[in-house]
């Protein structure tokens, strides 16, 4: 897959980041007001979580440094990561690395607008919950997929195939 143009990663971090703060919102003003469980499918609900640490919880406590710290830790490794994408040959790479940046924004935007990241899609089966998380860690998730997916089984543009 031939890499598309420079602007591909930033057009996709932008869509990502204002999906990802859209649906934020519509959860926040619109949907859980007040907070509940609503279910969706027997196996999906819509929640209302606050995570002040990162992934699953982890450093989720009540210091009152987390959202500085975390928020300019992602924003720091998001900037390192649209440098990558700007420098990427490879469209998978430069589209992976789009939605990691934009994931990584909305997250960071959230530490700072509200002390936490705004979790609500509840993943569910047998009774087993996995945690809620949102449109950025879902691109964050997918873009790291694409990207061991690219390192593992590189295209025929890949530099890993050049020499």
């Amino acid at each position: 897959m031939t890499a598309p143009g420079r602007g591909t990663a930033t057009l996709v971090a932008l869509a990502v980041l204002v999906l990802d703060q859209a649906t934020k919102w519509w959860i926040l003003e619109r949907v859980m007001q007040p907070p509940r469980v609503i279910e969706v499918t027997p196996f999906f609900n819509l929640v209302l979580v606050w995570n002040r640490g990162v992934s699953f919880g982890i450093l989720n406590n009540a210091s009152p440094y987390n959202s500085i710290v975390l928020a300019t830790l992602s924003l720091i490794v998001a900037a390192g990561l649209g440098v990558w994408a700007w420098r990427a040959r490879q469209a998978l790479v430069r589209l992976a690395l789009g939605g990691i940046v934009g994931g990584a924004v909305g997250n960071a935007i959230d530490r700072l607008r509200h002390d936490g990241v705004v979790d609500f899609l509840d993943v569910h089966a047998f009774a087993l919950h996995w945690p809620a998380f949102n449109v950025a860690d879902a691109a964050i998730t997918v873009g790291a997929v694409l990207m061991v997916w690219d390192a593992l089984f590189p295209g025929p543009d890949s530099i890993k195939n050049a020499g």
